[in-house]
């Protein structure tokens, strides 16, 4: 069956429809290649077309989310969306015995990627801001898609059915909740997000506005190995009662799904902080903290620091993404762009210049600018200037040792 007809179906005919899928061979690699990555992407690109080239205002109030900023946004949604179907789908294939169901990768795989149907070709609402409630209302008839699929695809008895959905459904807000957080720390905006992954012996490109996205399967294969290993980990700890230890399966579960580990140990703290110097030109440092946090099975590095005079104040962060091959491919989305844009009160710059990728953002009257460097190592410097210009900014960059950040190798 091609895609709109699929679409048509399960949409439409979704009791009909669901013995149809339970009956078909294919695998997730096919479901991904032939489907979700065509689905995920309206949601995304809609949103990046609403906000950042419609915009969106109410009470006299209206506002624009810059194009790059828009355009990570899009990419950093797309990708972790495909992430989190295959996430729901092991929670679902971990939660059939509980419900009197029966396991089946695959056919839990089918429920959560069919499943999600309304809510993601729900999102073309989001190209216009103003109608994006009626996204929200398409993504609650996914919930009715997927208790009609249940008792089909997972073998569940109808009366359980409903604790089932409303199960996986809490599962699922909660799963999207954290790893909206941890996208947050690397985009501005909100985002909501379903999401997977894929195994394949072939690489899978992506053509988004501005960027080519290249899944590298063998390294999401080595992901999916990672999940299943955590999901039985998390399956034996709920049959013992033990919340904790579940608690603690379900975060190495997310880590494995989103690549956690899969590009290297991440830089410590300490060395990010020794690239940060005291003095910022006529500026002193005020202020710095370098922390390690984990989430999800992930380790983040991060240094942020203050310097304060008379005239303005400057931060300087410096961000180690190069360890989280998903965060770090949405973040090369404006990495590969080249923008110039100027209106009457702004300006948005980016251009590569020796080896590495760079933004520029400021205010023409001096009030407020951002400059970030993405390096080829996977490290993030970005310097915000409030009451600084763009010149202040720039000169503050310069400052920083940039190259030795550079030169930086990472440890397999």
């Amino acid at each position: 069956m091609n895609l709109v007809d699929r679409v048509q179906a399960i949409l439409l005919k979704p009791k009909d429809t669901w013995p149809v899928i339970a009956g078909e061979g294919g695998d997730v690699p096919s479901i991904y290649k032939n489907y979700l990555v065509y689905l995920a992407a309206i949601p995304a690109i809609a949103t990046f077309i609403g906000f950042s080239l419609v915009g969106a205002g109410a009470f006299g109030v209206s506002f624009r989310v810059p194009i790059v900023s828009g355009l990570v946004n899009m990419v950093v949604g797309f990708v972790l969306s495909l992430a989190m179907i295959y996430v729901l789908s092991l929670i679902a294939n971990a939660l059939a015995p509980t419900f009197k169901g029966e396991k089946n990768q695959l056919n839990a795989f089918k429920l959560v990627a069919y499943g999600s149907t309304a809510g993601l070709v729900g999102g073309v609402f989001n190209l216009l801001p103003s109608l994006s409630m009626l996204g929200v209302l398409a993504a609650l008839y996914s919930i009715y898609l997927l208790y009609t699929g249940i008792p089909v695809l997972m073998k569940a008895p109808e009366d359980k059915a409903l604790g089932y959905t409303a199960v996986l459904i809490v599962c699922g807000i909660v799963a999207s909740m954290i790893v909206g957080a941890v996208s947050a720390l690397f985009t501005s905006g909100p985002h909501m997000m379903m999401g997977g992954g894929m195994s394949s012996s072939d690489n899978v490109s992506i053509k988004v506005p501005g960027s080519e996205i290249t899944l590298d399967t063998a390294k999401i294969e080595a992901m999916g190995k990672q999940v299943e290993a955590a999901s039985k980990k998390m399956e034996e700890a709920q049959a013992k009662g033990d919340s904790a230890a579940a608690g603690k399966a379900m975060s190495e579960m997310m880590g494995a799904a989103l690549g956690g580990g899969q590009g290297g140990k991440p830089f410590a703290p300490d060395t990010l902080q020794g690239f940060v110097p005291a003095k910022l030109g006529a500026m002193e440092r005020t202020a710095i903290e370098a922390r390690s946090d984990n989430a999800m099975g992930m380790t983040f590095s991060s240094v942020t620091s203050e310097f304060r005079n008379d005239a303005g104040r400057v931060e300087v962060k410096v961000q180690d993404i190069g360890a989280m091959p998903a965060l770090a491919m949405a973040m090369g989305a404006w990495a590969q762009s080249t923008v110039n844009r100027e209106t009457q009160d702004e300006v948005e710059k980016v251009y590569q210049r020796d080896g590495a990728s760079i933004k520029e953002e400021y205010r023409k009257d001096g009030s407020r600018a951002e400059m970030s460097m993405m390096l080829g190592n996977g490290v993030m410097v970005e310097v915000t200037g409030d009451n600084v210009n763009m010149d202040g900014v720039r000169a503050a960059m310069a400052a920083l040792d940039v190259k030795g950040l550079a030169g930086l190798k990472r440890q397999p």
